[in-house]
């Protein structure tokens, strides 16, 4: 193919660059609390793009931080959002042109999502101290899909099937579904909200997913305890897992790639890549929980097959049983609980011959 006389860059990157802030890349980010922020003229306060290679452009995100006891500017876009609160406290008003506007609270450690195409306002409660919140997105999808900011950015739209001025829309009520599965628009804390057991994954894991706003975009929370470790997995692009706390690592390794290890801690994040395996470690001395901010929510399927994800590799899924993994994984595991003085508590593994 010959060289493009229009350039390499995609609408989205044009779009980041017209920005004018700095951007974040690479396999994984140490801690989002750290990340040095600027001024961002589009939003009223400060702010960083945080775009992963694990996002593959499909998805993005970012930190924005409000001016203590200020407020951010009214915005509205075509594109979906996920938010979770990262420190400091404060309300969030929500309206469709014309509607009444929903205001509600939230705290560290809230998670939301924005309506689609609504207009809302972030507000920061505390006149001595900033906030800040991370920030998932659908905007690269959006902006190199459709390349008209006026159209994405300024669109009168309203999908009231996602958002009609119900006044309970944010109350942090929902509805608990078969499979682990919450229905919600607002969680008022994603470190303390309570999980349940899941089996598929090993390690004695807890698990929980949101559904929010009827997106594409959904979450979930899963801890596991001191002394385990996770079933290596794989499956598409965009999932960003933000450590709430413990302390450990990931591998992650495209098939026939070598293995890279990436530790982690609270405020890391990973994006595995598109259909790279993953495995996630936990070397500390607390149960080990994050929040993955992703793709591919059950209400509204894309398409990507995440059902995979629990069938072993052995009968056609993305999933490597214990007794399927490379030994180096246990040794590896073994040696950085050793460094700790913490004990494995991980079952023998019994490798069938053959």
């Amino acid at each position: 193919m010959p060289p493009s006389p229009f350039g390499t860059q995609t609408s989205y990157n044009k779009w980041v660059d017209s920005e004018g802030i700095d951007v974040v890349t690479g396999y994984h980010l140490e801690d989002v609390y750290a990340l040095p922020l600027k001024p961002w003229k589009r939003k009223g306060g400060l702010g960083i793009f945080i775009n992963l290679e694990g996002g593959g452009e499909t998805n993005d995100a970012y930190v924005c931080e409000i001016p203590s006891g200020g407020t951010l500017l009214p915005q509205r876009h075509l594109f979906e959002e996920l938010i979770f609160i990262l420190d400091g406290r404060g309300s969030t008003s929500v309206w469709n042109e014309g509607k009444p506007k929903q205001t509600f609270e939230w705290q560290r450690g809230s998670l939301f999502s924005i309506p689609l195409n609504a207009w809302h306002q972030h507000f920061n409660a505390q006149g001595k101290k900033t906030a800040r919140y991370l920030a998932v997105t659908t905007a690269p999808t959006v902006i190199n899909l459709f390349h008209n900011h006026e159209f994405v950015f300024n669109n009168p739209f309203i999908f009231d099937d996602r958002f009609n001025s119900e006044r309970d829309y944010f109350s942090g009520q929902g509805k608990n579904h078969p499979g682990r599965v919450w229905e919600t628009n607002f969680i008022r804390d994603v470190r303390s909200f309570e999980l349940q057991e899941w089996a598929a994954r090993g390690a004695g894991g807890k698990n929980v997913y949101f559904e929010l706003a009827n997106n594409t975009l959904c979450s979930h929370i899963s801890e596991f305890p001191v002394g385990t470790y996770k079933k290596a997995h794989r499956h598409g692009p965009g999932a960003h897992v933000t450590i709430l706390s413990g302390k450990g690592y990931t591998l992650m390794w495209k098939e026939g790639n070598p293995i890279q290890k990436y530790d982690w801690h609270e405020g890391s994040i990973v994006v595995p890549p598109n259909q790279w395996f993953h495995q996630h470690f936990n070397t500390g001395k607390m149960p080990a929980r994050y929040l993955a901010l992703r793709w591919e929510g059950l209400k509204f399927r894309t398409g990507l097959k995440t059902e995979l994800c629990e069938v072993s590799i052995k009968e056609g899924g993305d999933q490597i049983e214990y007794e399927d993994e490379d030994p180096v994984v246990r040794k590896m595991f073994e040696e950085e609980l050793a460094k700790e003085g913490i004990e494995s508590k991980m079952p023998p593994v019994i490798r069938k011959s053959g």
